[in-house]
């Protein structure tokens, strides 16, 4: 598949995720943890269909992983998770987006240092990039939501 029919994918899916969020969503397990999981399944997919990575770009890229899911995971801690109809429901506020300005300024700053000391570009897939930190960000909503004690939305039919 084309690199940049991948990258549009991952912008679409980043955009409806992103727009129903901010108008606030009942939270179901599909939809919080699918998006991520199919990203980072297409980074990898890339990542393995990428020729010649040297040690450089497996360390860069590791660095860049846990990176990822730890600032996504901070930004979770921002998404405002509440009861509503007794059942769990997320919300983008101002406070989630100032701490995605951050995160991405914070990623673009790795990047830009990893591509300098040697990484090569196509050893840092933006799927596995944007997978990685809404893994970390469903992770930290998860843990969140399953403290109040209330139980997921169900599936949409």
């Amino acid at each position: 598949m084309n690199g940049w029919v991948l990258l549009a994918i991952a912008v679409v899916v980043l955009v409806v995720v992103v727009v129903r969020r901010v108008r606030g969503e009942p939270l179901n397990a599909r939809d919080l943890w699918v998006p991520p999981v199919v990203l980072t399944g297409i980074g990898l997919w890339i990542l393995a269909h990428t020729s010649g990575l040297r040690p450089a770009d497996h360390t860069w890229l590791l660095g860049g992983a846990l990176l990822g899911v730890t600032l996504g995971y901070l930004r979770g801690r921002f998404v405002v998770v509440f009861a509503r109809a007794g059942f769990l429901w997320q919300r983008y506020t101002g406070r989630t987006f100032a701490v995605v300005a951050g995160t991405l300024l914070l990623m673009a700053a790795f990047g830009l240092l990893a591509t300098r000391l040697g990484m090569r570009p196509e050893a840092r897939p933006i799927q596995l990039s944007i997978g990685l930190s809404f893994l970390g960000e469903s992770l930290a909503v998860t843990l969140r939501g399953r403290s109040l004690g209330v139980p997921f939305a169900p599936e949409r039919s």
